[in-house]
């Protein structure tokens, strides 16, 4: 590769949906420097729904995204400071507010079919000198070329790079690889291409491997695979594997095999794994962070979580409709009295 992996880490963004976003604020300072410390090139902080998250709908936070972000920036010595929106959550008020706080970059998340609601951000977000992805969400549910040409709109509209955003968990490696090679077809040479999976059918770093291989060079991982559902492409796993590789990497295998299980594991109420449930999520083409909301309705009117979750694929729910979890579960309940 003509320059190294850029591994971008999202335990403190993408890891909030698995402790309902309780992280303390000096937690996330530590380790968002033992992060630093370990090389990897940007380090994202936010609710686990983007800047502006914390809701009744999506889950409120232990703090405000501005007391995780405070007084980070001053002391990160490699990282890029990051953070993530999602257009109808933040607004470009929130935005400033973010670089005021020394945030660097920003990725702008959208359904993967509605990459016209995010050139308002992109555009702000490039006149406040940030480094700004496109990032679509839920890449399994749009063709290649239909999804390359989404990542053409965020391009058009300045950003630097767009992601493949396997937000369910349930891309195989030939769909990876063949979205991979529509964005290279149709973006410039000079745009970037990101990958972030989430390893829900266990493939979480297959599926980035193949994504590099195949002109990806961006790479979204967090420690322990801290995320939604079974979790990210586990960070220190992808390491380790790129070194076996002979990619060379910033980053520092053994300090995040120590971060993985030291830190981030104990702080795991309900273990990030593939296990029947989150496996369900994989399967049914399901967006990774309504798992936590699917047991609780599961909980509450004696149904099979892996029921709740197959009838959301059913009916092609999207990140976003957390608040029909509970329509579709007392469905469920009236049908079977």
């Amino acid at each position: 590769m003509a320059h190294l992996p850029y591994i971008q880490d999202v335990t403190l963004r993408d890891g909030m949906h698995a402790i309902r976003h309780q992280y303390g604020k000096d937690k996330v300072k530590a380790i968002a420097l033992a992060l630093d410390k370990a090389g990897v090139d940007a380090i994202e902080i936010a609710h686990g729904d983007g800047l502006a998250g914390g809701s009744f709908n999506y889950g409120f936070g232990k703090h405000t995204d501005w007391d995780w972000l405070a007084g980070i920036k001053e002391e990160l010595k490699h990282a890029k400071l990051t953070t993530l929106i999602l257009p109808g959550i933040a607004t470009i008020h929130d935005l400033k507010k973010a670089r005021d706080l020394g945030v660097e970059s920003v990725r702008v998340a959208t359904h993967c079919t509605e990459a016209d609601i995010s050139p308002q951000h992109i555009d702000a977000a490039k006149k406040l000198g940030m480094d700004v992805g496109g990032f679509l969400m839920m890449a399994h549910m749009n063709k290649p070329s239909k999804l390359a040409e989404q990542a053409k709109i965020m391009e058009d509209a300045g950003a630097d790079c767009v992601y493949v955003t396997d937000s369910a968990g349930a891309l195989m490696m030939d769909g990876v690889i063949d979205r991979i090679k529509a964005f290279r077809d149709i973006l410039k040479d000079e745009t970037e291409i990101g990958i972030h999976c989430h390893h829900n059918l266990s493939l979480g770093v297959a599926n980035t491997i193949v994504a590099m291989q195949h002109g990806a060079n961006r790479m979204d991982a967090s420690l322990a695979g801290m995320g939604a559902g079974a979790g990210n492409c586990p960070l220190e796993v992808l390491i380790a594997v790129l070194n076996k590789m002979g990619v060379k990497t910033n980053s520092d295998l053994y300090q995040l095999m120590d971060l993985a299980d030291d830190v981030i594991r104990p702080l795991q109420t309900r273990p990030v794994r593939v296990d029947r449930e989150t496996l369900s999520l994989g399967y049914a083409g399901v967006y990774s962070s309504f798992l936590l909301h699917a047991e609780r309705a599961a909980d509450k009117y004696g149904l099979d979580t892996r029921a709740i979750l197959q009838e959301l694929g059913n009916r092609n729910m999207v990140g976003g409709q957390e608040d029909m979890i509970v329509d579709v579960a007392l469905d469920m309940k009236n049908l079977s009295q």
